[in-house]
Formats: C-alpha cells, sequence, structure tokens
C-alpha cells in the first residue's frame, strides 16, 4: 500500500521523537522497492523551514541533503491536490499545510502516516496509520 508522509512523522524520524521507530521501519520496508513513501512539496518544505527556524541554514541543508537518501518520493503540488486541499480546509480544522497531505493521500488512496492528532477529524475521509 502506498504511504503518505505528514510533516510530523519526518520531523519525529529526523529528532527521535514519540513515534520515530515506526517511521524507520517503514523506510527500512521502503528502501530497495519502488518508492511507496511520499510526502508533497509543501509538507517537505514544512519540515526545512521548521529545521531552519530551530536551528539554522546549515543544519536546515543539512538535513536536505539527508532527507534526499529516505526512499521518500517528494511529489509536486498540482492543481488537483491543491483543489483537494483547499476543501479539507474549508471543512475542517486542519493547517494548511497539513491538508496537502490529506490531499495527496487522498488522491494516491494511501495510508497518512502521522501523529498529529489535528487528523482525527478526517480520519472518516481517509486512512490513518498512527505512529
Amino acid at each position: 500500500m502506498s504511504q503518505v508522509l505528514d510533516a510530523y512523522a519526518l520531523l519525529a524520524y529526523l529528532e527521535k521523537e514519540p513515534g520515530w521507530e515506526k517511521v524507520s521501519e517503514l523506510f527500512s520496508r521502503a528502501s530497495g522497492r519502488d518508492k511507496n513513501l511520499s510526502i508533497t512539496a509543501v509538507n517537505w518544505g514544512e519540515v526545512y523551514y521548521i529545521i531552519m527556524r530551530e536551528y539554522d541554514y546549515h543544519k536546515a541543508e543539512e538535513v536536505e541533503q539527508f532527507i534526499r537518501t529516505l526512499p521518500i518520493e517528494v511529489v509536486a503540488v498540482d492543481i488537483d491536490i491543491a483543489r483537494d486541499a483547499a476543501g479539507f480546509k474549508s471543512a475542517h480544522k486542519l493547517s494548511y499545510a497539513d491538508c496537502f497531505a490529506a490531499a495527496l493521500a487522498k488522491k494516491k488512496k494511501a495510508e497518512l502516516i502521522t501523529g498529529d492528532k489535528e487528523f482525527k477529524v478526517v480520519e472518516g475521509q481517509i486512512k490513518i496509520n498512527w505512529i
């Protein structure tokens, strides 16, 4: 099954926060196979700016290089994903970036990997794998 990471899941892995082991297992299973893990460019950017804010530009660049080694496909946002994200945003109290993760999961009929409790409001619309 295809899986979509949100920023929460990727940050948990990078910063060894609760749930990071589960994300690490996903990476181990995905290595060597077609990339079945993805993240939107919006959510990737969210990770990048959080690292930059918490540390600095150089650390963000270092993390970017590390992320490139992981079995994750960074998906560019097209108008269909943007439309679905707008639909999630208009109907639910989710951050706009989170709406893009939900929209990609919907588009790919994928499981969303997250620990962010804000996604509880869309559990009936997309499958969520909680870390």
